[in-house]
């Protein structure tokens, strides 16, 4: 039925052959590459995604500001009661960073319990591990007493005001600005900020 009479047809067959199998060859190559990068990006899109979550949710919320009064009628200590913004992951005060700025300067300090000039008391609801102040639930409330002279930072006259920024340890921002009343009387041993 078919004849041959051609012995070149065998060959242009087999190079044709080769040509596909090299071609599928390197098509598989790509895709594999491609596989593996597209995986690649998608583990670091999702850490990204939970790193920047956490930048945003796992903040503090300042729940009341007060200032201790000293005879010569200045702030000298500064009550903050802290509670955990809504959503957000459990945050541990020794790891958490205050930067106070104001027109004697600035200073920042990180809030660990016991630390020169800061102190943290359990409120409400925080179950304290040794001296392991962390929020846990959203009830949660700490009291973080700073003293402005051990922290560096000079205290505080009439008038005056001065910005705080607390950082939590997922790089979250909590700013506040405080501002002592224009007339404090001998009466007053604490003020609202």
């Amino acid at each position: 039925m078919f004849e041959h009479t051609d012995g070149d047809r065998g060959q242009v067959g087999i190079g044709t052959l080769i040509v596909f199998i090299a071609m599928v060859l390197v098509a598989a190559i790509a895709a594999g590459v491609l596989i593996n990068t597209a995986g690649m990006l998608q583990t670091q899109a999702e850490a990204t995604g939970e790193e920047s979550t956490s930048q945003v949710s796992d903040r503090l919320e300042i729940v009341s500001v007060s200032g201790n009064v000293s005879d010569s009628n200045n702030v000298t200590d500064i009550d903050f009661v802290l509670a955990m913004a809504p959503g957000s992951s459990p945050i541990d005060l020794n790891k958490t960073t205050a930067q106070f700025i104001g027109s004697e300067g600035e200073e920042t300090f990180t809030t660990e319990n016991d630390t020169s000039g800061v102190s943290i008391t359990n409120i409400q609801g925080v179950t304290e591990g040794g001296d392991n102040p962390v929020l846990t639930e959203s009830s949660d409330r700490l009291k973080l007493n700073v003293g402005l002279n051990d922290v560096g930072y000079a205290e505080l006259a009439e008038g005056d005001r001065m910005t705080v920024t607390f950082t939590t340890d997922a790089g979250a921002t909590t700013q506040t600005e405080i501002r002592v009343p224009t007339t404090i009387t001998d009466e007053d041993s604490s003020v609202r900020l």
